[in-house]
């Protein structure tokens, strides 16, 4: 089965499928040996962890595939991953589709922002056309099924999050997108809890929840009586990233050698049985005694 059928088999669940973000193949190993059965792979973390950038529309196409490929590679469940809004229009968007099929991964998620664009919390987006973005995830839904038709295509909107945009315009677009062949509904920026019941009662899709930034927050049970299917949490890597590296390099900075001694005592409270463990080196000591010479 691959990574996109076993997603779709996941929205026949009863359960609502929860995807912590990662941004690198390291965050994603601790996210599977955890226990989670998907994951999600942060645009925004992309972004500043692989080009020291934020989400402002700079990572190119082949660098947020680059990260897929080994993010997918790393791990043995799917991963849904953030494809910006496509790298272009309707004609350059069916090799964006057709570069993360290559990359194997279950799910994209792509956007009707205009270029450049701009994180989704981030003020001062704008939209293309309803008229245009239709066309193209028409376009992105005809690749996907030449390329890889078990893939996931999540059509998001950023209508709400403009100057003028109205949840009711962001309700229209992403019911007109999956109509034109997504699978998954996927609107950003609601303001409250009342605007995500007002998304899960008016689009006729299954429905994802993005809790990061400026979402309302509540409780993935509560995400998953109001309708939706997957709730993702694009932060949940970066920010305790950034938050113990301050801590531990911090502590390095003022007090040395002592800090050193106090990381690796802490590290021993990690749930695995050691650092090359966890990195996979058992497995790369297999294959050697399986497969080179005893010399």
């Amino acid at each position: 089965m691959s990574y996109g059928a076993a997603l779709r088999a996941g929205f026949e669940s009863d359960d609502i499928l929860v995807a912590p973000g990662v941004h690198d193949p390291l965050s994603a190993r601790v996210a599977a040996q955890v226990g989670f059965d998907l994951v999600s792979m942060t645009g925004n973390g992309t972004s500043l962890s692989k080009i020291g950038h934020p989400d402002v529309g700079v990572m190119t196409l082949s660098e947020m595939v680059e990260n897929a490929t080994y993010i997918q590679e790393t791990i043995d469940i799917p991963l849904i991953s953030d494809a910006d809004n496509g790298f272009g229009n309707a004609v350059n968007v069916r090799r964006t589709v057709r570069e993360f099929a290559r990359a194997g991964v279950a799910a994209i998620h792509l956007e009707d922002q205009s270029f450049p664009k701009r994180c989704g919390f981030v003020e001062g987006k704008q939209v293309i056309s309803k008229e245009e973005a239709i066309g193209k995830f028409r376009s992105a839904a005809d690749a996907r099924d030449e390329h890889a038709p078990e893939m996931v295509l999540i059509a998001r909107t950023d209508a709400r999050g403009t100057p003028k945009g109205t949840l009711e315009e962001a309700i229209e677009r992403v019911n007109a997108y999956c109509e034109a062949g997504a699978d998954v509904a996927f609107v950003q920026g609601a303001t409250d809890v009342a605007e995500l019941e007002q998304v899960a009662e008016s689009v006729d899709a299954p429905l994802l929840y993005n809790c990061s930034g400026g979402s309302p927050v509540v409780s993935v049970e509560r995400a998953a009586k109001m309708g939706y299917n997957i709730v993702m949490f694009p932060r949940m890597s970066t920010l305790p990233t950034i938050e113990i590296l301050f801590e531990r390099y911090g502590n390095l900075h003022d007090n040395g050698m002592n800090a050193w001694i106090e990381t690796k005592e802490a590290f021993e409270a990690v749930p695995v049985e050691s650092y090359d463990q966890f990195a996979g080196v058992p497995e790369v000591l297999e294959w050697e005694d399986e497969y080179l010479p005893n010399l």
